[in-house]
């Protein structure tokens, strides 16, 4: 049970009014404006959509409103994930999973567990779920690295464990992924700057940040690498490039949120404990929006 997951997805932002409710409004304008864009499936509820702050019942009406919004033009994927195996399982029991591609769940996290902890985490998930599953290897937030053996027995082991997101920057480990996969297991970049070397090496596609800002030319840049056309896509990879640092300087997602709403997409808002980025920042992101467009 593989799912056909390639190409850009977005990790769509959640978007707040003024008084920290949900914007469902600004939701819905920014996942038309990502389809729009040409991405290839969006993300709901990952760590850009500062879900950790959402309530239950927030959270069920966000990726319906995701549903309903897509009108079935893309997949949509959903993020359920957390550090205790048992409230995982319930949650994607529990969890009207309709509409809904396949699961992004996060290596466990502040526990940190050894390979083995972390292998029969997935294992006791993909024994459950009636969706194909994304591994997501974050070490920069969960304080623990997935090695590359681990993701390869779980890759080998389960066909639903369908992919892996990799945010670890480490080169050498994505290689080592991409040289022992079996063919229908997709690879997918968890880091935009890294993107384009990653597709270049084989991997499958991104689940991005950056690209819900500019979603025509960074979807535009991964079908070019993804054909093989690296000299055409590579002006694209170099002009969201600042971009991209920039909007992580000060943590995520407050860099997004400023720059959509530069492009007049939602609004900026942050829930505690985040809180907005420096003025200086601001401007810096808003020059090169404004450069970009």
């Amino acid at each position: 049970m593989r799912a056909n997951i390639s190409g850009t997805g977005i990790a769509l932002v959640t978007p707040f009014n003024a008084d920290k409710s949900v914007d469902y409004a600004g939701l819905k304008k920014l996942v038309n404006h990502c389809i729009l864009g040409g991405v290839e499936y969006l993300v709901s509820l990952g760590t850009t959509a500062e879900s950790a702050t959402l309530n239950a019942e927030e959270k069920t009406k966000v990726t319906e409103t995701i549903i309903a919004s897509t009108d079935g033009r893309v997949p949509v994927v959903l993020g359920i994930g957390g550090n205790n195996t048992r409230e995982v399982i319930q949650t994607i029991k529990s969890t009207n999973l309709d509409g809904i591609e396949a699961i992004l769940s996060v290596s466990p996290y502040y526990n940190k567990p050894t390979q083995e902890g972390i292998y029969q985490h997935y294992k006791a998930i993909a024994e459950v779920s009636p969706k194909p599953i994304i591994v997501y290897n974050v070490p920069g937030r969960t304080a623990s690295n997935m090695s590359a053996l681990t993701i390869l027995r779980l890759a080998h082991d389960f066909t639903n464990i369908a992919a892996v997101k990799e945010a670890g920057g480490d080169m050498n480990q994505i290689m080592e992924v991409l040289n022992g996969r079996p063919k229908d297991f997709a690879v997918l970049s968890g880091d935009d700057n890294l993107t384009y070397p990653m597709l270049a090496l084989g991997c499958n596609g991104v689940i991005s940040v950056s690209g819900q800002a500019f979603p025509r030319i960074f979807s535009g840049m991964v079908r070019d690498c993804i054909s093989g056309y690296f000299e055409k896509a590579k002006p694209a990879h170099f002009k969201l490039f600042n971009f991209t640092n920039l909007i992580f300087a000060e943590g995520n997602p407050g860099g997004i949120k400023a720059s959509l709403k530069v492009l007049g997409v939602c609004d900026d808002h942050l829930r505690q404990p985040l809180w907005p980025i420096s003025l200086d920042l601001n401007n810096s992101i808003e020059k090169e929006v404004k450069r970009i467009q």
